[in-house]
């Protein structure tokens, strides 16, 4: 799996605080809190005003964060023209930056759990909400060789399958639920990887 340069539309100034914002966050995140915007602010010793121009809302905050941390996953481009392949190289390639920033990620299915229960009380003004749909488009890369021999219902299968052994939510499971470390967590996504592959052989088999 090899990274691409992540872009940005910030320069000189502009760029070191925006970094100096998200360093902070980031900090105050691995301390167990969940600061809103005014707080970082204030730890970053950057003006309210400025603060809320890069980050409107605690969901831009948090947003940018995950986007800042996971940037090299998410520019990623395979080595590998196969898709069974493809699914390998992602998991360790991108476990070792999640588990590095994993504070982050959780405080964002936090913040993205609120919003939902926020949402569903008539009574609650719900801000912007937090877009959280970056591993569609991984996962539509990931198994792009699968077009020319898979049906599009088994495609779509397996990328939906895929998203549920990658991402924060794999944290509350296998760390939380089942005690796991950082290497059973990538090797145990491995095998379910490699079994949903095998499935989607079985299943197009099946259907020819």
């Amino acid at each position: 799996m090899t990274s691409i340069a992540f872009p940005s539309h910030y320069t000189g100034t502009r760029k070191r605080t925006f970094n100096r914002l998200i360093s902070t966050a980031l900090s105050l995140f691995e301390d167990g809190q969940l600061p809103p915007v005014s707080e970082v602010a204030s730890h970053a010793d950057v003006s309210r005003a400025t603060a809320y121009r890069y980050f409107p809302t605690h969901s831009d905050l948090v947003s940018a964060i995950v986007s800042e941390s996971l940037g090299p996953i998410l520019t990623c481009l395979p080595d590998s023209q196969k898709t069974e392949e493809r699914i390998q190289e992602l998991l360790l390639f991108a476990y070792p930056r999640m588990f590095q920033y994993e504070v982050a990620l959780r405080a964002a299915l936090q913040v993205s759990l609120q919003q939902w229960a926020a949402a569903r009380s008539s009574t609650v003004k719900v801000e912007k909400r937090l877009v959280r749909g970056h591993r569609k488009d991984i996962f539509a890369m990931i198994v792009e060789p699968m077009k020319d021999d898979f049906s599009p219902e088994i495609i779509e299968k397996v990328k939906r399958s895929f998203s549920l052994i990658y991402g924060s939510e794999v944290f509350l499971v296998m760390k939380d639920i089942w005690n796991m470390d950082n290497t059973e967590v990538i090797k145990i996504n491995q095998w379910i990887a490699t079994a949903i592959y095998n499935q989607s052989i079985k299943d197009n088999e099946k259907s020819q």
